[in-house]
């Protein structure tokens, strides 16, 4: 029969062993190491990239969760710990602060000068963002680092409003190379 594919943490986990164990030229190739069938890197480069930062330091903390062939399937409390723990802190360098800085640009544009009323407003805009049921869900839940390449587009569009086009043009064509549905 045809052995398990698990879920989504399963494809984010594997794609982790790959790229902390193959060159990259194979990441993305069908060989006897890499069989694309079983998960295979399908995403753009800056998540292989990303999958390769959070593999090397899974590796420091324990090996067996991103070891080659063997690691299928892989799956302890440490291990899960680990996943979430790498989309909180994705969130904490790039979603959090790219939501902060549009919600506060917007909050000003609109009052044209901070006040308690706008400060209120900004702090539950934020928290409504922060707590948005579909990122906690599918980011937290399944492992899916879409708040990554939403705070990319998020920072795009904070920097061509405030007319840094190239800076604009580069936070964008990140978010693009981070996930397609930028």
């Amino acid at each position: 029969g045809t052995p398990p594919m698990y879920g989504d943490k399963e494809a984010q986990r594997h794609w982790m062993e790959i790229t902390t164990n193959l060159p990259i030229g194979d990441w993305y190739r069908n060989s006897s190491n890499n069989d694309l069938l079983y998960w295979g890197l399908d995403y753009p480069p800056l998540t292989a990239y990303h999958s390769q930062l959070c593999g090397t330091v899974a590796k420091t903390i324990n090996p067996s969760m991103v070891e080659l062939f063997t690691s299928r399937g892989y799956e302890s409390i440490q291990e899960k710990i680990f996943m979430r723990n790498t989309v909180q802190i994705s969130d904490i360098l790039v979603f959090i602060p790219a939501v902060t800085l549009i919600v506060s640009h917007i909050i000003r544009i609109q009052k044209d000068q901070l006040s308690i009323r706008a400060e209120i407003e900004r702090f539950f805009i934020l928290l409504w963002c922060f707590l948005q049921p579909a990122l906690l869900l599918i980011d937290h839940g399944h492992f899916q680092y879409n708040s990554v390449c939403i705070g990319f587009t998020l920072l795009a569009s904070y920097a061509i409003s405030k007319d840094y086009d190239i800076l604009g043009s580069i936070l964008f064509c990140l978010s693009l190379n981070f996930k397609q549905m930028s």
